[in-house]
């Protein structure tokens, strides 16, 4: 237990140590506090476009996300060498895959965090053709992400710490602070006499983001174990694709009683039923937290068997 805890924390810290990892974190943040920055004028649909949309840059970065550090993680090290290094210790290929895994799914969780953040101070920030920027809150959130770099830069120079990771766990801190900050002490005027709330709601949405690229992850890191970064991104992709229309291509016809639809159906993931974002706008808030259970049952079964492809798949590779 020792090893595979000493692995996963290993896969962590590499990955965010990567500056990629730094670049994902800090643009999909910024990018999702700028969406509520615009003029839309969309009819009363401001607020949804926002969320929607902030959403969607989530779901995105978290994409490429799993599958860089899929890669950093297991592609890059067989190539290496580091893999056998490690295998060469009393290390099962099995323990090792999932300390990868587990390492690679909380950096992702990291990373989903940060950007929950930004989406939460997006729908708080956005506003109908009545109200206005809110300059405060933007601000105090671009000071936070300033003073995050200053401080990795702080233990960069004089303590010689390495400048990315610092900078990742310094936005994460300072980024929580910040949203603290502005929803206990600032207001904003969504609309005409109408004050901004938190939208809690988006919480059990982006939970399931996450899952989503839990998924994404496994799937990438059994890629990893036979190809490089542009195939595993490509393979990935074309995953999250078919997986959109997923009840088009396969629902359809599986009702039907197609047995090659429903085989499709079950293997390829849909990731419709990861999406919150329209059931949030339609009002149905009822089940949210019970259907986040469903899901993670979901998760946890695709996940298993992703990953018992990748040990399959990584056992026959030939690592010298």
């Amino acid at each position: 237990m020792r090893q595979f805890f000493n692995i996963a924390l290993n896969a962590f810290m590499e990955l965010v140590r990567q500056p990629v990892f730094l670049l994902l974190v800090t643009g999909s943040v910024l990018f999702e506090i700028f969406l509520a920055v615009p003029y839309y004028f969309a009819f009363g649909d401001e607020m949804k476009l926002v969320k929607t949309s902030a959403l969607a840059v989530m779901l995105l970065t978290g994409l490429f996300g799993a599958v860089l550090s899929a890669s950093a993680s297991l592609a890059r090290e067989i190539r290496s060498g580091t893999a056998l290094a490690v295998l060469s210790k009393p290390v099962g290929r099995a323990a090792f895959l999932l300390a990868k895994f587990a390492g690679l799914a909380a950096a992702l969780t990291v990373l989903a965090y940060v950007n929950l953040i930004g989406v939460l101070l997006a729908s708080w920030m956005a506003f109908d053709a009545y109200g206005s920027t809110n300059l405060l809150d933007l601000g105090i959130f671009g000071g936070a992400v300033l003073l995050a770099y200053a401080l990795a830069g702080f233990s960069n120079f004089f303590l010689r710490r390495p400048f990315v990771s610092d900078a990742v766990m310094a936005i994460v801190a300072m980024t929580t602070l910040a949203a603290f900050v502005i929803f206990q002490f600032t207001q904003q005027m969504q609309s005409l006499g109408q004050q901004a709330t938190v939208d809690w709601h988006i919480l059990p949405a982006g939970i399931l983001i996450l899952f989503a690229l839990w998924i994404l992850a496994a799937l990438a890191l059994a890629c990893s174990t036979r190809l490089d970064v542009i195939a595993t991104l490509a393979i990935c992709s074309a995953f999250f694709l078919v997986g959109l229309m997923s009840d088009y291509f396969f629902g359809l016809p599986a009702e039907k009683g197609s047995g090659w639809a429903s085989a499709l159906y079950t293997l390829i993931p849909n990731w419709q039923l990861f999406w919150l974002a329209d059931a949030l706008e339609n009002g149905k808030n009822t089940f949210q937290w019970a259907y986040v259970g469903k899901a993670l049952g979901y998760v946890i079964g695709y996940v298993g068997a992703a990953l018992a492809v990748g040990v399959a798949l990584f056992d026959e590779r030939e690592l010298s």
